[in-house]
């Protein structure tokens, strides 16, 4: 098994290099009405229900960040939104996205609706949009719909149980890594 001695945090940048790749190449391109997807939502998100705490919210900062500097909106508005977004999510500090998938939905669908909603409502409050219900029902709700619809395969992929985690659920035999020495039977 390689993957079962490889550290796990070398991996951990693989989901945020793979939603920057999608927000800047594939969410331009895929639109309904004037709502675009928000991959940097779905990756705080992700990270806020894998990780939560501390890993979460700097994520959710860090990808809020990426977000605002990589569009023509207020720099620190989604920066903003997505920490609070992933402080809410990842309340709990454990590993949600392997357990109950139609929780996980519902806390996104309604996290993803109320960042959309606050977006369009700002960006609306300053200037960069017109009409209120063209900005609700042309912007952030079509916006909500797409990220919503593209978090599904993020939540498929992730809420699988790793098989072989080398844990003791892990579903293999090594306890603690490839050499044992988490787990001892000393003094048994």
């Amino acid at each position: 098994m390689p993957y079962a001695t490889q550290n796990p945090r070398s991996r951990s940048f693989v989901l945020p290099l793979v939603c920057a790749v999608l927000q800047l190449a594939i969410a331009p391109q895929i639109g309904l009405g004037n709502g675009r997807i928000n991959f940097m939502l779905i990756l705080a998100a992700c990270m806020a229900l894998r990780s939560g705490g501390r890993t979460g919210v700097i994520w959710g900062f860090l990808a809020g960040l990426f977000f605002d500097l990589s569009t023509t909106g207020p720099i620190g508005l989604m920066a903003a939104e997505l920490t609070l977004c992933s402080w809410v999510l990842g309340r709990e500090c454990r590993n949600r996205l392997s357990e109950d998938r139609s929780a996980n939905l519902i806390a996104f669908g309604v996290a993803d609706l109320l960042v959309s909603l606050g977006y369009s409502l700002a960006m609306l409050a300053t200037g960069n949009a017109s009409g209120f219900l063209a900005t609700v029902f042309l912007r952030a709700l079509p916006t909500a719909v797409l990220t919503f619809v593209f978090f599904l395969p993020f939540l498929y992929v992730l809420g699988r149980p790793q098989a072989g985690g080398g844990g003791l659920g892990g579903g293999g035999m090594s306890f603690g890594g490839a050499k044992g020495r988490h787990l001892t039977i000393r003094g048994l």
